[in-house]
């Protein structure tokens, strides 16, 4: 039987990449929905509709792997430019 918690080796990281398990998902999520879209930008409230049918994680949790990964920072100037 398995319990509501979420397993503990699921936030150690990979050491073929360093992702974690959720990271992992939402990566692949975000790049089947991206293709999905023909490249176009994925809202993040689709993106979380649809990383929820592989993991239990809420809005908040998204956004800190999000963050993590560098998403939240992809629409800000570069730097000189």
């Amino acid at each position: 039987m398995r319990s509501g918690s979420p397993r503990i080796d699921h936030h150690i990281p990979d050491v073929r990449d360093g992702l974690t398990r959720p990271q992992r998902i939402v990566l692949w999520v975000l790049h089947q929905t991206q293709q999905e879209l023909r490249g176009r930008h994925v809202p993040t409230a689709m993106l979380y509709g649809r990383v929820v049918e592989h993991i239990n994680i809420t809005p908040q949790q998204l956004q800190r792997i999000l963050q993590s990964l560098g998403a939240a920072n992809h629409h800000l100037p570069l730097p000189g430019g």
